[in-house]
């Protein structure tokens, strides 16, 4: 069995760009951008509502093979939007 590194998942139903994310993480996974129409497409009533609310732009991990699973991103998170995955 091969074992692989978590990387980070983001509900996007719940994040709220505040960029802490961002802010936060040593290795430059996140970035704040205006989610795609196929990201938005599986958003609940709520989530579009959240999304509108915050201008649309919310954390994205663009560059999630750079994670090293420290879990600032996690613990910092104030909607608790994040979690470390493996796949």
């Amino acid at each position: 069995m091969i074992l692989t590194m978590p990387h980070p998942v983001i509900d996007y139903g719940r994040c709220e760009g505040k960029a802490v994310c961002v802010e936060v993480c040593p290795y430059k996974v996140f970035e704040l951008r205006q989610l795609s129409s196929a990201e938005v497409g599986p958003l609940s009533l709520v989530g579009r509502l959240r999304r509108a609310l915050h201008g649309g732009r919310q954390a994205v991990a663009v560059r999630a093979a750079d994670c090293h699973a420290c879990g600032l991103c996690v613990a910092e998170c104030p909607e608790g939007a994040i979690r470390l995955q493996h796949d």
